[in-house]
């Protein structure tokens, strides 16, 4: 089997960025993709029960599976290319590391007793992860790449935890020209305080990845009746070093207000000095590059299934992170050409 040209590589890209697939959308891009799969010398290609793309290549007893997802943030910019610049939603996150991921597998003939699990995950960019979850149960890898950008030279090792946290109040309205706190003034009460109390427990932690964090997400006011109610979601991001079960027990009280959790992912980093990693090494070495670790401050696929997979895993993927969700966000395809050739390397040497 030949390996598909540079020219369709970039076609498979461009196809999947024009397919608007945010979080529980995903059917036609993940339908697109088996198709390209089945077309190009896969083995096996189809949907699995949780919707994700899947594509496998050889029959190897131990899998190396290839974890990326097909959905995107919502909103969706115009999808235009620009010199050797891909725009569009999801050609940085995530689309880009996928369809590398795909292209470097189907050019890559599986080494003995290995296989290549090609997997577009759904839901990723929601809390639920649908799709990592449900191939946490379906796969017990040897190793595992998660496909979120990293720029092709770079290899991440971590991402923080999270916990969202659904705070709401409720009580008697009262006039505007009296003294007693407004709905929207007890949540703005309620933020100062978790700004404080984040600056202490902050007070001695050095480094990004070792701070806990928080961002408003949303704040409503309304009324219903006599009363008044606030509502606020805060996200927080959390270190290594503590869980989101800790994080709720610690928060400051909330006094009348009733808060709910949910989003709950542990902090994860995978082995710095991996078989893996050792190959991503050489590779982008080998390819004229110097390879550099990162740990993000965000969370992925690898919070779901590291912890239950224990093997060797790190995310990789062409991309500037910084440029996930935002409106201009885009790809250089000489950048994702570099990022395919480097898998090749990986994938043909692993044992």
């Amino acid at each position: 089997m030949s390996a598909v040209s540079a020219r369709s590589a970039e076609a498979l890209l461009e196809r999947l960025v024009a397919i608007y697939s945010p979080s529980e959308q995903e059917a036609e891009a993940a339908a697109a993709l088996v198709e390209w799969m089945r077309g190009h010398g896969y083995d096996d290609a189809f949907v699995d029960a949780a919707g994700n793309a899947v594509g496998v290549r050889g029959s190897g007893r131990r899998a190396c599976v290839l974890l990326g997802h097909i959905d995107t943030f919502p909103g969706f910019p115009p999808v235009q290319r620009q010199g050797r610049k891909l725009y569009g939603r999801g050609s940085v996150d995530a689309k880009g590391p996928l369809c590398a991921f795909a292209v470097a597998a189907q050019a890559v003939e599986p080494p003995p007793g290995i296989r290549f699990v090609v997997i577009g995950a759904v839901e990723e960019e929601s809390a639920s992860s649908r799709g990592a979850r449900f191939a946490r149960q379906e796969y017990a890898p040897a190793y595992c790449i998660i496909g979120e950008p990293s720029q092709w030279d770079r290899i991440t090792l971590g991402y923080k935890g999270r916990l969202l946290l659904h705070w709401r109040w409720q009580g008697g309205m009262t006039h505007s020209a009296g003294t007693a706190p407004s709905p929207a003034e007890q949540a703005v009460a309620y933020w100062l305080d978790l700004q404080d109390w984040l600056l202490r427990y902050n007070r001695d932690r050095d480094g990004i990845f070792q701070r806990l964090d928080a961002s408003l997400r949303d704040v409503n006011t309304r009324q219903e009746g006599v009363d008044g109610i606030a509502e606020m979601t805060i996200g927080f991001r959390l270190p290594p070093d503590l869980s989101p079960e800790s994080l709720a027990q610690q928060l400051p009280a909330t006094g009348a207000a009733t808060v709910q959790t949910r989003g709950a992912e542990a902090a994860f980093t995978g082995e710095r000095n991996s078989a893996l990693s050792r190959h991503f090494r050489r590779a982008i070495r080998s390819i004229g590059g110097k390879p550099r670790f990162v740990y993000k401050t965000g969370t992925s696929d690898m919070n779901v299934v590291g912890p239950g997979w224990g093997c060797p895993i790190l995310a990789y993927g062409p991309g500037d992170s910084a440029l996930d969700h935002s409106p201009q966000e885009h790809l250089d395809l000489d950048d994702y050409q570099r990022a395919i050739r480097v898998l090749q390397l990986v994938l043909a040497s692993l044992r």
